[in-house]
Protein backbone atom coordinates (compact mmCIF):
# COMPACT_ATOMS: atom_id res chain seq x y z
CA UNK A 1 0.00 0.00 0.00
CA UNK A 2 0.83 3.40 -0.88
CA UNK A 3 0.49 5.57 2.34
CA UNK A 4 -1.04 8.86 1.97
CA UNK A 5 1.41 11.94 2.41
CA UNK A 6 0.90 15.15 4.38
CA UNK A 7 1.03 16.96 0.91
CA UNK A 8 -1.70 16.84 -1.42
CA UNK A 9 -1.51 13.69 -3.25
CA UNK A 10 -4.22 14.39 -5.90
CA UNK A 11 -7.06 17.10 -5.58
CA UNK A 12 -9.60 17.36 -8.41
CA UNK A 13 -11.98 19.87 -8.32
CA UNK A 14 -15.53 19.71 -10.46
CA UNK A 15 -15.92 22.57 -12.87
CA UNK A 16 -19.68 22.78 -13.18
CA UNK A 17 -21.09 24.87 -15.66
CA UNK A 18 -24.33 26.53 -15.09
CA UNK A 19 -25.82 23.66 -17.30
CA UNK A 20 -24.76 21.39 -14.81
CA UNK A 21 -24.96 23.45 -11.37
CA UNK A 22 -27.70 20.91 -10.09
CA UNK A 23 -24.75 18.53 -9.52
CA UNK A 24 -23.19 20.66 -7.04
CA UNK A 25 -19.52 21.43 -6.73
CA UNK A 26 -17.27 18.48 -5.48
CA UNK A 27 -13.75 16.96 -4.25
CA UNK A 28 -12.40 14.05 -4.60
CA UNK A 29 -8.99 13.67 -2.95
CA UNK A 30 -7.17 9.92 -2.97
CA UNK A 31 -5.91 9.52 0.81
CA UNK A 32 -4.34 5.86 -0.22
CA UNK A 33 -4.12 3.25 -3.01
CA UNK A 34 -3.32 -0.47 -3.07
CA UNK A 35 -1.98 -2.52 -5.76
CA UNK A 36 -1.78 -6.21 -6.21
CA UNK A 37 -5.21 -7.39 -7.33
CA UNK A 38 -6.00 -9.24 -10.10
CA UNK A 39 -8.40 -7.03 -12.36
CA UNK A 40 -10.36 -5.81 -9.34
CA UNK A 41 -13.79 -5.16 -10.90
CA UNK A 42 -16.47 -4.39 -7.92
CA UNK A 43 -15.90 -3.21 -4.00
CA UNK A 44 -18.52 -3.05 -2.05
CA UNK A 45 -18.16 -1.27 1.44
CA UNK A 46 -19.68 -3.41 4.44
CA UNK A 47 -20.95 -0.74 7.38
CA UNK A 48 -21.29 -3.90 10.13
CA UNK A 49 -17.91 -4.94 9.92
CA UNK A 50 -15.96 -2.33 8.56
CA UNK A 51 -14.62 -4.14 5.23
CA UNK A 52 -14.61 -3.51 1.92
CA UNK A 53 -15.41 -6.76 -0.47
CA UNK A 54 -13.33 -6.92 -3.62
CA UNK A 55 -14.17 -9.11 -6.23
CA UNK A 56 -10.89 -10.43 -8.61
CA UNK A 57 -11.90 -11.94 -12.05
CA UNK A 58 -7.81 -12.37 -12.93
CA UNK A 59 -7.95 -12.75 -16.41
CA UNK A 60 -10.72 -13.26 -18.94
CA UNK A 61 -14.31 -12.21 -17.39
CA UNK A 62 -15.74 -14.41 -19.40
CA UNK A 63 -13.60 -17.36 -18.75
CA UNK A 64 -14.66 -20.63 -16.43
CA UNK A 65 -11.04 -20.72 -15.10
CA UNK A 66 -11.80 -21.30 -11.66
CA UNK A 67 -9.21 -18.86 -10.97
CA UNK A 68 -11.47 -15.52 -9.90
CA UNK A 69 -11.33 -14.50 -6.21
CA UNK A 70 -12.80 -12.24 -3.30
CA UNK A 71 -10.51 -10.69 -1.30
CA UNK A 72 -10.76 -8.25 2.28
CA UNK A 73 -9.39 -5.09 2.45
CA UNK A 74 -9.92 -2.70 5.60
CA UNK A 75 -11.57 0.86 4.61
CA UNK A 76 -7.58 2.48 5.09
CA UNK A 77 -6.17 0.49 2.38
CA UNK A 78 -4.65 -2.67 3.86
CA UNK A 79 -5.21 -6.22 2.44
CA UNK A 80 -6.97 -8.46 5.60
CA UNK A 81 -7.40 -11.33 3.17
CA UNK A 82 -5.86 -11.03 -0.65
CA UNK A 83 -7.21 -14.98 -1.42
CA UNK A 84 -10.51 -14.79 1.00
CA UNK A 85 -13.09 -16.57 -1.19
CA UNK A 86 -11.59 -18.42 -4.05
CA UNK A 87 -12.67 -21.10 -6.58
CA UNK A 88 -14.68 -18.54 -9.03
CA UNK A 89 -14.54 -18.10 -12.51
CA UNK A 90 -15.75 -14.33 -13.53
CA UNK A 91 -16.31 -12.77 -10.29
CA UNK A 92 -18.13 -9.12 -11.00
CA UNK A 93 -20.87 -7.50 -9.21
CA UNK A 94 -21.53 -7.85 -5.44
CA UNK A 95 -24.04 -7.29 -2.88
CA UNK A 96 -24.74 -8.06 0.56
CA UNK A 97 -28.21 -9.97 2.21
CA UNK A 98 -27.91 -10.52 5.84
CA UNK A 99 -24.56 -12.31 6.56
CA UNK A 100 -24.67 -13.25 2.91
CA UNK A 101 -22.56 -11.97 0.35
CA UNK A 102 -23.92 -12.45 -3.26
CA UNK A 103 -21.27 -12.35 -6.68
CA UNK A 104 -22.07 -12.25 -9.89
CA UNK A 105 -20.32 -15.28 -12.01
CA UNK A 106 -20.42 -15.26 -16.05
CA UNK A 107 -24.22 -16.92 -15.82
CA UNK A 108 -24.38 -17.48 -11.85
CA UNK A 109 -24.57 -16.18 -9.13
CA UNK A 110 -22.68 -17.09 -6.20
CA UNK A 111 -23.96 -16.93 -2.25
CA UNK A 112 -21.13 -16.76 0.38
CA UNK A 113 -21.37 -17.03 3.38
CA UNK A 114 -19.51 -14.53 5.18
CA UNK A 115 -18.88 -15.65 8.51
CA UNK A 116 -16.97 -18.81 6.92
CA UNK A 117 -15.85 -17.16 3.83
CA UNK A 118 -17.56 -20.85 1.81
CA UNK A 119 -19.76 -20.72 -0.82
CA UNK A 120 -23.08 -22.29 -0.28
CA UNK A 121 -25.17 -21.94 -3.32
CA UNK A 122 -24.70 -21.50 -7.09
CA UNK A 123 -27.61 -20.23 -9.05
CA UNK A 124 -27.75 -20.78 -12.51
CA UNK A 125 -28.61 -18.15 -14.88
CA UNK A 126 -29.97 -20.04 -18.02
CA UNK A 127 -28.58 -18.25 -21.41
CA UNK A 128 -27.15 -15.77 -19.48
CA UNK A 129 -23.71 -14.62 -21.21
CA UNK A 130 -22.21 -11.52 -18.91
CA UNK A 131 -23.69 -11.28 -15.41
CA UNK A 132 -22.62 -8.03 -14.07
CA UNK A 133 -23.30 -5.67 -11.18
CA UNK A 134 -25.87 -6.99 -8.18
CA UNK A 135 -27.80 -5.30 -5.80
CA UNK A 136 -30.05 -5.79 -3.41
CA UNK A 137 -33.55 -4.32 -1.97
CA UNK A 138 -35.06 -3.76 1.61
CA UNK A 139 -36.86 -7.16 1.74
CA UNK A 140 -33.70 -8.97 1.03
CA UNK A 141 -34.40 -9.36 -3.17
CA UNK A 142 -31.22 -9.31 -5.11
CA UNK A 143 -30.58 -8.00 -8.62
CA UNK A 144 -28.54 -8.81 -11.55
CA UNK A 145 -27.59 -7.12 -14.69
CA UNK A 146 -26.83 -9.12 -18.06
CA UNK A 147 -25.43 -6.10 -20.08
CA UNK A 148 -24.58 -8.95 -23.04
CA UNK A 149 -28.46 -10.04 -23.11
CA UNK A 150 -30.39 -6.68 -21.89
CA UNK A 151 -31.81 -8.30 -18.93
CA UNK A 152 -32.13 -8.13 -14.78
CA UNK A 153 -32.53 -11.27 -13.09
CA UNK A 154 -33.63 -11.65 -9.79
CA UNK A 155 -33.31 -14.11 -6.42
CA UNK A 156 -36.22 -13.85 -4.62
CA UNK A 157 -37.64 -16.74 -2.19
CA UNK A 158 -34.94 -19.06 -2.93
CA UNK A 159 -35.65 -18.52 -6.98
CA UNK A 160 -33.08 -16.88 -9.60
CA UNK A 161 -35.34 -15.61 -12.66
CA UNK A 162 -35.23 -13.51 -15.21
CA UNK A 163 -37.33 -9.92 -14.03
CA UNK A 164 -36.91 -8.08 -16.76
CA UNK A 165 -35.67 -8.65 -20.50
CA UNK A 166 -36.03 -5.59 -22.79
CA UNK A 167 -33.68 -3.78 -25.22
CA UNK A 168 -34.78 -0.24 -23.36
CA UNK A 169 -31.89 -1.08 -21.24
CA UNK A 170 -29.25 -0.44 -23.67
CA UNK A 171 -26.78 -2.58 -21.86
CA UNK A 172 -27.57 -2.60 -18.12
CA UNK A 173 -24.69 -2.36 -16.01
CA UNK A 174 -24.36 -0.54 -12.35
CA UNK A 175 -27.21 -1.54 -10.24
CA UNK A 176 -28.90 0.87 -7.36
CA UNK A 177 -32.21 0.21 -5.37
CA UNK A 178 -34.25 3.04 -4.04
CA UNK A 179 -37.13 2.26 -3.10
CA UNK A 180 -39.25 0.82 -5.41
CA UNK A 181 -36.82 1.99 -8.11
CA UNK A 182 -33.88 0.11 -9.90
CA UNK A 183 -31.47 2.37 -10.71
CA UNK A 184 -29.21 1.19 -13.79
CA UNK A 185 -25.93 2.63 -15.18
CA UNK A 186 -26.17 1.86 -19.13
CA UNK A 187 -23.23 0.61 -20.66
CA UNK A 188 -24.81 1.41 -24.19
CA UNK A 189 -25.59 -0.60 -27.17
CA UNK A 190 -22.58 -2.55 -27.89
CA UNK A 191 -21.61 -2.98 -31.48
CA UNK A 192 -18.57 -4.05 -31.46
CA UNK A 193 -17.02 -6.30 -28.62
CA UNK A 194 -17.50 -3.76 -25.81
CA UNK A 195 -17.36 -0.80 -28.14
CA UNK A 196 -20.92 1.77 -28.10
CA UNK A 197 -21.98 4.22 -31.24
CA UNK A 198 -23.56 6.13 -28.72
CA UNK A 199 -22.77 5.55 -24.91
CA UNK A 200 -25.10 5.20 -22.39
CA UNK A 201 -26.74 7.08 -19.35
CA UNK A 202 -28.86 6.56 -15.89
CA UNK A 203 -32.30 4.77 -16.22
CA UNK A 204 -34.75 3.87 -13.88
CA UNK A 205 -36.91 0.95 -13.85
CA UNK A 206 -40.06 0.29 -11.41
CA UNK A 207 -40.09 -2.40 -9.40
CA UNK A 208 -43.44 -2.41 -9.50
CA UNK A 209 -44.91 -2.76 -12.93
CA UNK A 210 -41.09 -2.80 -14.62
CA UNK A 211 -41.72 0.26 -16.84
CA UNK A 212 -38.29 2.09 -17.98
CA UNK A 213 -37.63 5.04 -18.41
CA UNK A 214 -34.38 7.66 -18.59
CA UNK A 215 -33.30 10.09 -16.19
CA UNK A 216 -33.10 13.36 -17.49
CA UNK A 217 -33.05 13.90 -21.21
CA UNK A 218 -31.58 10.89 -22.12
CA UNK A 219 -28.36 12.09 -23.65
CA UNK A 220 -25.32 9.99 -23.51
CA UNK A 221 -23.28 10.18 -20.66
CA UNK A 222 -20.61 7.46 -20.82
CA UNK A 223 -19.89 3.84 -20.74
CA UNK A 224 -21.14 3.29 -17.18
CA UNK A 225 -20.05 0.68 -14.21
CA UNK A 226 -19.95 1.94 -10.43
CA UNK A 227 -23.19 3.46 -9.45
CA UNK A 228 -23.28 4.73 -5.40
CA UNK A 229 -25.99 7.05 -3.80
CA UNK A 230 -23.94 10.08 -2.14
CA UNK A 231 -27.60 10.64 0.03
CA UNK A 232 -28.65 14.07 -0.85
CA UNK A 233 -30.09 12.96 -4.26
CA UNK A 234 -27.03 12.90 -5.87
CA UNK A 235 -24.90 9.86 -7.41
CA UNK A 236 -21.21 8.77 -7.61
CA UNK A 237 -20.88 7.20 -10.94
CA UNK A 238 -17.59 6.06 -13.04
CA UNK A 239 -17.56 5.46 -16.61
CA UNK A 240 -15.58 2.25 -17.36
CA UNK A 241 -14.26 3.56 -20.82
CA UNK A 242 -12.57 6.95 -20.72
CA UNK A 243 -12.03 6.33 -16.78
CA UNK A 244 -14.08 8.83 -16.01
CA UNK A 245 -15.36 9.54 -11.77
CA UNK A 246 -18.70 11.33 -12.11
CA UNK A 247 -20.70 13.30 -9.72
CA UNK A 248 -24.22 12.47 -11.52
CA UNK A 249 -27.62 14.53 -10.60
CA UNK A 250 -30.95 12.26 -10.17
CA UNK A 251 -31.79 13.37 -14.17
CA UNK A 252 -28.83 12.08 -14.91
CA UNK A 253 -26.41 15.49 -15.45
CA UNK A 254 -22.89 14.66 -14.77
CA UNK A 255 -19.98 16.41 -13.57
CA UNK A 256 -16.30 14.85 -13.98
CA UNK A 257 -14.60 14.71 -11.09
CA UNK A 258 -11.60 12.98 -12.02
CA UNK A 259 -9.98 10.35 -14.32
CA UNK A 260 -7.83 7.10 -13.42
CA UNK A 261 -7.94 5.49 -16.84
CA UNK A 262 -9.94 3.13 -18.73
CA UNK A 263 -11.16 0.14 -16.52
CA UNK A 264 -12.27 2.16 -13.70
CA UNK A 265 -14.88 -0.05 -12.59
CA UNK A 266 -17.60 -0.52 -9.80
CA UNK A 267 -16.97 1.18 -6.99
CA UNK A 268 -18.04 1.18 -2.97
CA UNK A 269 -19.36 4.37 -0.92
CA UNK A 270 -18.72 4.84 2.96
CA UNK A 271 -21.45 7.75 3.64
CA UNK A 272 -20.24 8.16 7.51
CA UNK A 273 -16.77 8.85 5.78
CA UNK A 274 -17.12 10.18 2.46
CA UNK A 275 -14.68 7.69 0.97
CA UNK A 276 -15.20 6.02 -2.35
CA UNK A 277 -13.78 2.65 -3.28
CA UNK A 278 -12.29 2.91 -6.60
CA UNK A 279 -11.01 -0.57 -8.10
CA UNK A 280 -8.97 -0.16 -11.67
CA UNK A 281 -8.81 -3.53 -13.80
CA UNK A 282 -6.09 -3.11 -15.73
CA UNK A 283 -4.02 -1.93 -13.20
CA UNK A 284 -4.90 -4.10 -10.50
CA UNK A 285 -4.94 -0.73 -8.05
CA UNK A 286 -7.45 -0.17 -4.79
CA UNK A 287 -8.09 3.04 -4.70
CA UNK A 288 -9.42 5.39 -1.90
CA UNK A 289 -10.69 8.99 -2.22
CA UNK A 290 -12.67 11.10 0.05
CA UNK A 291 -15.65 12.79 -1.78
CA UNK A 292 -17.05 15.80 -0.31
Amino acid sequence: MIAARSALILLLTAAVSSAHAEAGTRTAVKVWETAGFKNPESALFDAETRTVYVSNVNGDGTAKDGNGFISKVSPDGKVVAMDWVTGLDGPKGLAKVGGKLYVSDIDKLAEIDIASGKVLKRYDAKDAKFLNDVAADAAGNVYVSDMATNTIWRLSGGTFEVFLKDDKLEGPNGLFVEGDTLLVGAWGVMTDGMATKVPGHLKAVSLKDKTITSRGDGAPTGNLDGLEPFGDGTYLVTDWMVGKVLSMTADGKAVELGNLGQGTADLGYDPKTNTAFIPQMKTGVLYGFKVD
